[in-house]
């Protein structure tokens, strides 16, 4: 049959059916692993930590033993810092080595990009090189539009003003304004 016809080999209900059995078997394994660690972890401390027993004991004898765990914590303690410095060390490491192959590689970690005001001359230049030389000034480009002495050709006119409002104001004050505005361009 053509790839258009063939069905699904699962039905939806089934997929779901199966994806929460795969949820819940993960959960069961999960669960017990958390109480293996918990486990392992009781297991361990009772091998390395034994209860203390202070009863019955005499001044001298638990000073000696304070002092027994001041220096037990003393280790410890150098170790841990041992190995918090060790850590240290390798992580430096494994990002040197992560760098090196990134170098090898050719690819680099790009930098984050700044918003960069840049001419239209720059950035041709930019695009095309240093050999062409494009100027694209915008503004010579523009056609230039002269400024028509409109003050000149119209007479002026001293009079009434009160003459003019009345004279300017219904529809026919319109139309003139109309006609006034459109015989200049025409001529």
């Amino acid at each position: 049959p053509p790839p258009s016809q063939r069905k699904p080999k699962i039905t939806a209900s089934r997929k779901l059916l199966l994806k929460s059995l795969m949820l819940a078997r993960a959960k069961e394994c999960w669960d017990q692993e958390l109480e293996e660690r918990e486990a392992e972890k009781k297991r361990y401390l009772a091998e390395r930590v034994p209860a203390l027993q202070t009863r019955g004991l005499s001044l001298s004898a638990l000073q000696d033993l304070c002092r027994d765990l001041h220096a037990k914590v003393e280790v410890v303690d150098e170790e841990r810092y041992d190995i918090e410095a060790k850590c240290l060390h390798n992580t430096r490491e494994i990002k040197d080595l992560k760098l090196k192959v990134l170098d090898l590689r050719g690819k680099f970690k790009r930098p984050p990009l700044r918003r960069v005001r840049v001419s239209a001359d720059a950035m041709l230049r930019a695009l095309l090189g240093s050999k062409h030389k494009v100027s694209m000034d915008l503004r010579a480009n523009l056609k230039s539009v002269k400024k028509e002495d409109t003050e000149k050709e119209r007479p002026v006119e001293v009079g009434d003003w009160r003459k003019n409002v009345e004279a300017m104001s219904g529809m026919e004050g319109r139309k003139k304004m109309f006609d006034a505005a459109k015989s200049p361009t025409t001529q």
